[in-house]
């Protein structure tokens, strides 16, 4: 009679020996390298591409930035269009914020989660428009439909609702960073609900505010189509501060001066393009700067 044969037994796992790796593991670092190195070279193409564009605005531009460029109206400066693009962006930022804010603390603080699922659609899909359908939008309304004429305040409101989602989604993400003891102290206190959200929530994050705010106004300077429909006919040879009527700005005015055969208005929109992209990154990196330095507070 035979005996059975003896299978092979798995030998036992010992904890004290080193991890030795197998085929399967060295493919996944195999594969993990690759990744990184393309996302690496991505991250560097992306650099690279804002480098050239910037360098080659401000070889082109820095030749026409001088003391009158900047402070007398056309013909010997811009100073007309850029207070007029400042007078826009504030009126567009006096729409949006509150609006926006609001959206960010009924997000937050409350509303559940079947109403909270299509707001931030609606959110997000505000996000995703092009600015010119926006433009084309407000046009319709408030100048075709009516028979009205160009104003400020109407470029400015097609910018509020491009800037609407930027701070809501903002602020959203930093309500989320301030921390739950706070409110739990507020109700454990009796304080109503809507005194805590005034007197600490959103104290608390007013420094993330100012920021998402920020980025949305850099992000509504720069745009061209609301502008371009809803307050072009300004000249830039006076100032005008009333909202209400047409209003010079920045991005109009390139334009005009890039469907000129001048050179000296090449050299004009260079300028202009250079002190755009000069302010869009100083508010850009000030307001990450700030953004980190909140973070960092509301996280101790």
């Amino acid at each position: 009679m035979s005996l059975p044969r003896r299978r092979d037994v798995a030998p036992e796992f010992d904890p004290t020996q080193p991890l030795v790796g197998t085929g399967n593991l060295r493919r996944r670092h195999g594969v993990s390298r690759v990744v990184q190195g393309i996302a690496v070279a991505a991250a560097i193409a992306a650099v690279a591409v804002l480098a050239i564009v910037v360098g080659g605005v401000v070889a082109h531009g820095a030749k026409a930035i001088n003391w009158d460029f900047v402070t007398k109206p056309a013909p010997q400066g811009v100073a007309p269009n850029l207070v007029g693009t400042a007078v826009i962006v504030g009126v567009a930022t006096l729409m949006a914020a509150p609006v926006g804010i609001l959206i960010a603390l009924f997000l937050s603080e409350y509303a559940g989660r079947r109403s909270t699922r299509p707001v931030q659609l609606v959110m997000d899909v505000m996000n995703g428009l092009p600015s010119i359908i926006v433009a084309v939008f407000v046009y319709a309304l408030l100048i075709e439909g009516v028979g009205g004429k160009q104003a400020g305040w109407k470029a400015s409101l097609a910018l509020s609702i491009i800037m609407v989602p930027l701070i809501a989604r903002g602020t959203q993400e930093v309500l989320r960073l301030v921390p739950g003891h706070q409110r739990e102290a507020a109700a454990a206190l009796g304080v109503a609900r809507w005194r805590g959200v005034l007197t600490i929530i959103l104290p608390a994050a007013l420094p993330g505010i100012i920021t998402a705010t920020l980025l949305s106004v850099a992000r509504a300077a720069g745009e061209t189509a609301p502008v371009l429909l809803l307050s072009s006919f300004a000249s830039g040879d006076a100032f005008q501060l009333n909202p209400l009527e047409e209003v010079p700005n920045v991005p109009v005015r390139i334009f005009q001066l890039s469907e000129e055969a001048n050179p000296e208005g090449f050299t004009e929109a260079w300028g202009l393009s250079l002190i755009l992209i000069a302010i869009i990154l100083t508010l850009g990196l000030g307001s990450r700067a700030l953004l980190n330095r909140s973070k960092r507070k509301m996280t101790r």
